[in-house]
């Protein structure tokens, strides 16, 4: 449920309604509107005294929330959240649009500074890349785990760009979190709901992409394993789902865009590149995002994608990503956003 505040209430009233729905069993969020500030109390509702909180001063209101993720929802909160990748640096979320852009895998140091400078200049605003990889095969390459980290903070110390990376299991998640500024939740884990609450409570920003076969709902869910955990700063990202077409390596479902910004305040990437599997798709689908009404992009960059250690196919070269930054900023213009 909502408790609603009312417009002049004090803070020691407000402080006495966290106390009070968290006496009552309930997890508190407190969320500030333009006009109104709310207090989300999540939980079990046969443990709440709706009367009780009713009556305490400075309560206007209190709403059931329908929907089943509670504090992603609309319900909640109106205002759009707009995530800061690093303290004072880039946003996504706002009337901006944020590309995040490097290779698959990073594969040593030389590669991924190449990369790092050619993504600034071009205008983008974080750099992925993965140190520990998630392989199909046990034969693949796994990543340069925390050496590659050690190469992602240099990149950032070079460029001043954000430092997207996966993380895999709980026991990374601390080691992660010292070189990084944004967590990634990689499709195969959305629903490893032990990792959603650690990377949750370390209070980082979360980009998390969603499962190949996940709901919209199951999506929310999981982002609100990571709210409820303590982390507010939570990125969706679409990724596209496996279909049976061969064409592409998934079916890019763009639809996603507007169904999440209909029922949830968070901000919604599109990642085209795992969307298609093909480089030569990247391009028209990436100006799809902008024009569809996604908060930003993230896509992968290679030298050289000839012989790129992981998922060749689908990696832009630096020029390519180069003509797409030119053409993406013509049509964020259009669509009043701006790179």
């Amino acid at each position: 449920m909502i408790v609603v505040m009312s417009a002049d209430r004090t803070d020691d009233q407000l402080n006495h309604v966290v106390q009070m729905v968290e006496e009552m069993g309930l997890t508190s969020h407190v969320i500030y509107g333009t006009n109104r500030t709310v207090v989300a109390a999540v939980g079990d509702k046969r443990m709440v005294d709706k009367g009780a909180l009713e009556n305490l001063p400075g309560v206007e209101k209190i709403v059931p929330i329908l929907s089943p993720y509670k504090v992603a929802s609309r319900e909640v909160k109106q205002e759009k959240t707009i995530v800061e990748l690093q303290p004072g640096g880039a946003q996504i979320g706002g009337t901006g649009f944020g590309v995040i852009a490097g290779p698959c895998s990073v594969e040593d140091r030389s590669q991924l500074l190449e990369v790092a400078h050619a993504v600034k200049e071009a205008g983008g605003v974080g750099l992925r890349g993965g140190a520990f990889k998630p392989r199909t095969s046990p034969y693949s390459f796994q990543g340069l785990a925390e050496k590659g980290l050690e190469y992602l903070a240099e990149a950032r110390e070079q460029t001043g760009l954000a430092v997207v990376t996966e993380v895999l299991t709980v026991t990374h998640v601390d080691l992660v979190a010292r070189y990084a500024d944004v967590l990634q939740v990689g499709a195969r884990n959305m629903q490893n709901f032990m990792l959603l609450n650690t990377v949750g409570a370390q209070g980082k920003p979360v980009l998390l992409k969603r499962g190949m076969s996940a709901t919209l709902e199951e999506f929310l869910l999981a982002a609100e394993y990571i709210i409820n955990a303590g982390s507010s700063k939570v990125i969706l990202c679409e990724r596209g789902i496996r279909t049976f077409e061969q064409y592409c390596r998934n079916t890019l479902a763009l639809s996603m865009v507007p169904a999440v910004k209909r029922v949830s305040h968070l901000p919604i990437v599109v990642d085209p590149t795992h969307g298609t599997g093909h480089a030569y798709m990247v391009e028209s689908m990436s100006l799809a995002a902008i024009a569809g009404g996604a908060d930003g992009l993230l896509i992968e960059v290679h030298p050289d994608p000839e012989h790129a250690m992981t998922d060749a196919a689908q990696q832009l070269d630096i020029p390519h990503f180069q003509q797409l930054m030119i053409k993406a900023r013509r049509v964020a213009e259009a669509v009043d956003r701006k790179i």
